[in-house]
């Protein structure tokens, strides 16, 4: 499996492009998985059904399944910090892609995505600078950007998914996931 993280400021577009790119990657014939971390509680029972009775109840872990999906909904003792590695493990496999929005911190490799301030907002700053994971950089104005790319960072259109898509593609390797080794 592949894995790519996209990271940004909220408000930057990525959502927008993964569904895009999932798209585009799917059309290929390659199966995509998506992790995304949200900094708010997500809840996917609706109150009053069986599976939210059940959490509720105590259980820790509800698998709900039905002939065409399923979905585990686990709490947590208490808030942890969450790692995008304990994430994909929790991913098939199988799947050609893994692609994750969010975990910005986290050491996965990932595009950046940035977009100069509107009028009288300040300049965010650049991740790619000092996140040796950061391998590209999609805005949709690079000749706004803050300061000059590390030469290692790639620069792509942010509006150009089908383009972002052949760089994935062509990394590789680069991209494989391999889960880092537990001491």
């Amino acid at each position: 499996m592949h894995a790519l993280g996209f990271a940004a400021y909220s408000g930057t577009g990525k959502t927008t492009l993964l569904e895009k790119i999932i798209a585009l990657l799917r059309q290929r014939g390659l199966r995509v998985a998506t992790v995304k971390h949200a900094h708010h509680d997500v809840d996917i029972d609706q109150p009053g059904k069986d599976s939210w009775r059940h959490r509720q109840a105590g259980a820790s872990q509800v698998l709900l399944v039905c002939d065409r999906r399923m979905a585990l909904v686990q709490e947590f003792d208490a808030p942890q910090e969450l790692d995008v590695h304990a994430m994909l493990a929790q991913l098939d496999p199988r799947m050609d892609w893994a692609l994750v929005e969010g975990f910005k911190q986290g050491n996965l490799p990932k595009i950046e995505l940035w977009r100069a301030p509107a009028p009288g907002q300040p300049v965010r700053p650049l991740q790619c600078l000092s996140d040796p994971s950061v391998l590209a950089l999609a805005t949709d104005a690079p000749q706004q950007l803050p300061q000059p790319l590390p030469a290692q960072v790639a620069l792509l259109d942010l509006n150009a998914p089908e383009a972002i898509v052949a760089w994935m593609l062509a990394q590789g390797e680069r991209l494989q996931y391999v889960p880092p080794k537990t001491p």
